[in-house]
Formats: structure tokens, C-alpha cells, sequence
């Protein structure tokens, strides 16, 4: 290719320099975009590195772009444009760091959260869904969106019909759809690396056991079974396997309650003595299989009233000592001639920190829980719900009563507790929530029952520690 002075010049003049969009063009339309092109590059490839930890600044300053330009619609029709740059930011090489974008924030408004850092797909775990009910669908499988490190591979179910209609919508192949009767054939999918059981509470232990023997990791909803004598089987026969069982206490990954957990272990408002925690809604088909005893092992207090239990033993990281329950059921109610309707209990905890629960299946939904403290209280409305967590505060200052509500970024607690798991195999950490955590729990209820029967406190056996029963914290993204 023969070139002109004129052209010659005007490439020279922009050596070392970037090249507008509207010279480019104009370049371009003279056969040379090929050779400005790459003629830029290697320029790129020769410039210094002035790369820092936190990844190269890369991208155009706003001062630096040319926004004089038009672009020429199908038509004729002229309209704004300016160059196609891309905004200055920090790229870190290490794929589990974030880009770090330019600032346009004021300091005085709260800071954006830092970019997403999603694995790619083929490093995520992969998951194997038992039971496709109102859980899985509605929840953990949408919530698989958010998540960075977790994938679903796999679905077990005793419906053909939900199988193949969930594979399809969520790309699930069909030669990773089982039924409960071949559940041991996830062996020999080496896309499955976690079972997660969303099954009642009476099928967890042997769907534990049996998914242990193949060898892959245990996800199990709460409450872990229907007996701590369950719990310890399915915690030896995931210890024999030598596999992770973890337990899906999802309040446990949820930000607000984490917030309430450190400020309340911190002293924010000096020691805490008297919690009051509710969780209550109201049922209504009596063949549910929550209203059958068989399958759930009991009614209010093992369904929803384990939150108040659970997330008690969470906030302040010790373990009760006592119990004294109350239990009710109106006569003639079909809900509950299985179950209990009402489970009212205190726990005594060390330091003589008291906690006060409710928990009913026949009421108006009503989920929070008052952590009242020495200078202040802590209140969390919403708090074991899905969505929508409040968080308020009041202390006084001189003759001031401050009330404050907290706001802080919302996460989905399903993907934030699957990803924990996911991290936990990767990196082969202990899970927050282990099998121990969901035995306690049911020694705990165990003892309340006891109480409810013989009308009178029930001791516990001390435990001395902090979490004792939790393993590695999760990471916060």
C-alpha cells in the first residue's frame, strides 16, 4: 500500500497519541483503519506498566472524550454521540476481587457495595434439589440467580410432570432428573458436588444418610430432623462419608441479623439482659404435611418457633442452661389435632440473660424480636422473614431519647447461605452452621416439650464458650 504525504503526515502527527472516533473514521474511510489500529496497539503493548495491587487503571477520563460527535440514523436523521470509551477503572487480576470503578459518589450519602464477583460457571458448585415444593420453587432455585459460587445441576423428585417442567425452565439436563427411588445414581454425576434436602422434616434423616453414601456434600433444611437421636445419625453417617453436613439456618447469612449479632456482642448499648423474639402466621389446610406429627414431628415450635430458638442462640453466642414452656391447642380445630397450635417459652442463659418466645400457627403473620439492653434496645421487625428486615434502635443522650432506623444493603439469604456452603467445600472449611448447631437445637426443644409435659423448668446441660457449636464464619462480600 502506497501512501501520500498528507496520510503519511497525519499519521505521524497522532503517534503515541489516542485517535479520536471521528479522525478514526475518517481513516478508516481511506483505508487505513487497519494499520492505525494497530499501530495504537502497539503502542499499548509498549507503555509502561503502571499497573497497582489493586489491577491497571483502565478506561477514558471524561475530560479526555470527544462528545462533539453525530451518529447518522437508518433514514438520514442526525443525533447526539461522542466517543465510545469506556469510564476509568481498576481491574484486579485475581478473578475473586472486584473492578473498582471511578468515583462519582459524595461521602455524605451511603457508599455503593463493591461489584459483583460471580465465579465463572464452570468453577461453581454444583447442587442436586431434593423435593420440588413450595421452597425450592419459590425460593432456592430464583435465588440461585444471586448467587457467585453455586450452580443447580440436578433435581429429585417423585412428580415426572414437576421434573421435567423445572429441568426445562431452569436447564437442567434430563439425565440429571431423579426420582426418589434411584436418589443413589447422584454418585455418578460428577456435576453434583452438594445434595440439599427440601424434603419434610421426617425424611431428612434418611435422605442424609442415604445421600452421604454417595459421597456427596449435605445441604439440610431446618429443623435437622425430628429428634436429636436422628441428628446424631445423620451427623456420624456424614462424618463416616467423610462429607460436609451443613444446616440451612438462613438467618444466620442474613445481613440485618448479623448487624444485630455484632452490635449486641459488642455492647452497643452495654450488656443485653431480656430478649423478646414472636414468630407467627396462620395455616390453613389440615393436610398439609406440617399439620401431620409423623412428618413433622410436632407443630409451631419446631416450623417456625426454631427461629426465635436459633436466632437467640446466634445473637448472643452462649447457651441456655434452662427452659419452662407453655403449650396450647384450641379443641375441635382440625389444624391441630396433631400439632401445636401455641408454643409459649423462656430460656435462661448465662449472666441471667432471659429470653421470652411465642410462637403460633393461627395468627396474623408477626416476626421480630427486642434485644433490650442496659442503655438501649435493638429491634428487628421482619426479622425471620424471607424479605424486608427493619432494623430500629433507641438510646438516650442528656434529655434526648434517640429512636433510629438502620438501613444497610439487602442480600438474598438463600444464595448468601448456599455460597457460604460452596466456599466452605472449595476451600474446605468448616460450615457455619454444621450438624452439631441442628442437633443442639433439637435437645433444646426436646427439653421444652419435657417442661410443656411435666409443668415445671427443665435444667440443661452448661455449655462453656462462644459458638460453640459453629464452625468458620462467612465470608462478607
Amino acid at each position: 500500500m502506497s501512501f501520500t504525504n498528507e496520510l503519511l503526515n497525519t499519521v505521524l502527527r497522532h503517534a503515541g497519541q489516542e485517535v479520536s472516533r471521528k479522525e478514526f473514521l475518517n481513516l478508516a474511510g481511506r483505508g487505513l483503519a487497519v494499520s492505525v489500529a494497530a499501530g495504537t496497539l502497539a503502542g499499548c503493548n509498549s507503555a509502561p506498566d503502571k499497573s497497582s495491587a489493586a489491577g491497571p487503571t483502565t478506561g477514558t477520563p471524561a475530560s479526555q472524550v470527544d462528545a462533539s460527535t453525530t451518529y447518522t440514523a437508518p433514514g438520514g436523521a442526525q443525533v447526539a454521540s461522542s466517543e465510545a470509551v469506556s469510564p476509568p477503572a481498576k481491574v484486579p487480576a485475581a478473578p475473586d476481587q472486584p473492578i473498582v470503578l471511578e468515583e462519582w459518589k459524595s461521602k455524605v450519602d451511603p457508599a455503593s457495595g463493591p461489584t459483583p464477583t460471580p465465579m465463572p460457571p464452570d468453577k461453581r458448585v454444583g447442587y442436586a434439589l431434593v423435593g420440588l415444593g413450595h421452597l425450592t420453587l419459590e425460593e432456592l432455585l430464583p435465588a440461585f440467580g444471586e448467587c457467585k459460587k453455586s450452580k443447580p445441576v440436578a433435581l429429585v423428585s417423585g412428580s415426572p410432570e414437576k421434573l421435567k417442567k423445572v429441568a426445562a425452565q431452569y436447564g437442567i439436563k434430563p439425565e440429571s432428573c431423579y426420582s426418589y427411588e434411584n436418589y443413589e445414581k447422584l454418585k455418578d454425576n460428577p456435576e453434583v458436588q452438594v445434595i440439599y434436602i427440601v424434603l419434610p422434616n421426617s425424611m431428612h434423616a434418611e435422605y442424609v444418610i442415604r445421600g452421604a453414601k454417595t459421597g456427596k456434600h449435605i445441604l439440610c433444611e431446618k429443623p435437622m430432623a425430628v429428634s436429636a437421636k436422628e441428628c446424631e445419625l445423620m451427623i456420624d453417617a456424614c462424618k463416616k462419608a467423610q462429607v460436609k453436613l451443613m444446616i440451612a439456618y438462613r438467618i444466620q447469612y442474613e445481613p440485618y441479623n448479623r448487624l444485630v449479632r455484632d452490635m449486641v456482642r459488642q455492647n452497643k448499648f452495654g450488656k443485653p439482659k431480656y430478649i423478646q423474639a414472636q414468630n407467627s402466621q396462620s395455616s390453613a389446610n389440615p393436610d398439609h404435611w406440617r399439620h401431620k406429627k409423623a412428618l413433622a414431628g410436632g407443630g409451631a415450635l419446631p416450623d417456625i418457633g426454631l427461629y426465635c430458638l436459633n436466632t437467640a442462640r446466634f445473637v448472643l453466642g452462649t447457651e441456655p442452661t434452662e427452659v419452662f414452656g407453655y403449650m396450647h391447642s384450641t379443641p375441635g380445630n382440625p389444624l391441630f389435632k396433631e400439632v401445636e397450635e401455641v408454643m409459649s417459652w423462656q430460656m435462661r442463659f448465662p449472666d441471667g440473660v432471659l429470653v421470652d418466645s411465642i410462637t403460633h400457627y393461627n395468627t396474623h403473620d408477626s416476626r421480630f424480636y427486642r434485644v433490650n439492653s442496659e442503655k438501649g434496645w435493638l429491634h428487628l421487625n421482619n426479622a425471620y422473614a424471607y424479605t424486608g428486615q427493619q432494623l430500629q434502635t433507641s438510646h438516650a443522650e442528656g434529655e434526648a431519647k434517640m429512636q433510629n432506623q438502620i438501613t444497610i444493603p439487602a442480600k438474598n439469604q438463600f444464595a448468601a447461605e448456599m455460597d457460604h456452603f460452596s466456599e466452605c467445600i472449595l476451600e474446605n472449611k468448616q460450615p457455619h452452621t454444621p450438624g452439631e448447631e441442628g442437633l443442639q437445637d433439637h435437645r433444646i426443644m426436646e427439653a421444652i416439650y419435657q417442661s410443656v409435659r411435666e409443668g415445671r423448668p427443665v435444667k440443661l446441660p452448661a455449655v462453656s464458650g462462644t459458638d460453640a457449636f459453629r464452625g468458620s464464619e462467612p465470608t462478607q462480600a
